[in-house]
């Protein structure tokens, strides 16, 4: 990005060695023809960008986690997205219609990732298989906790690890997940706590406070191994 932002500074110069380089194949019968078909600068720009994207899209492909994938799509598209919109001369070139396109690309890869990640730890919370003739089940629910407490204790420590360098894309993240995560654990804990034993058995499967999961979401994407259980200053 760096390249493209100083190779602007010859835009003019460029596209004289493009039309040059256009005669000498022997493209355009006129100097009128020639301008008209050979690639203009902004042309090349967005060839080159469109072979960006395209090795982005096939290194997240590489990570094992796929929710890794898609942080990596995050982070490398808000900072291409955030370097051409500070330079007005790409911008001109790439156009409002190619960043509203990109803004929407980031929107996705950040849906992707809930889903992948939180919608898939929310299953924990499904109410299927907790009743059974009007009764709940208590081994059922008592393993529905440990299965959230399971997945949240290895989210966390994985994710913790992971950096997101833009602070506002982390934070949108992190109110983004908190949003889903918090009230439907909230409801959960709030309808079948009742059902553990107080005391031991209660301290047994409820891992978690809505506090502290809220807590523990503002850990994530720090870079921090030993973040969990600490108190954020």
């Amino acid at each position: 990005m760096n390249y493209l932002e100083y190779v602007c500074i010859y835009k003019d110069t460029l596209e004289q060695v493009f039309r040059q380089h256009h005669d000498r194949s022997g493209n355009g019968n006129t100097e009128s023809e020639s301008n008209e078909k050979s690639p203009s600068f902004g042309a090349e720009l967005m060839s080159v960008m469109d072979f960006l994207d395209a090795n982005l899209d096939m290194k997240s492909k590489l990570y094992r986690d796929p929710s890794l994938g898609y942080i990596f799509l995050m982070n490398n598209g808000r900072y291409i997205l955030q370097k051409i919109k500070s330079t007005p001369e790409i911008r001109d070139l790439m156009g409002d219609a190619w960043c509203r396109k990109r803004s929407s690309d980031l929107r996705n890869y950040h849906k992707s990732y809930q889903h992948e990640t939180w919608c898939r730890l929310l299953q924990c919370l499904n109410q299927e298989g907790l009743m059974v003739s009007g009764k709940i089940q208590k081994p059922a629910l008592k393993e529905k906790f440990k299965a959230f407490n399971a997945m949240f204790d290895e989210i966390h420590k994985t994710q913790s690890t992971w950096v997101v360098n833009d602070e506002r894309m982390q934070s949108e993240l992190r109110v983004s997940i908190a949003a889903v995560v918090t009230p439907a654990y909230r409801s959960f804990l709030g309808r079948f706590r009742q059902y553990l034993d107080p005391g031991r058995q209660s301290e047994k499967y409820i891992k978690y406070q809505p506090e502290d999961i809220e807590g523990l979401i503002d850990d994530l994407f720090d870079g921090n191994p030993t973040s969990m259980g600490r108190k954020k200053t």
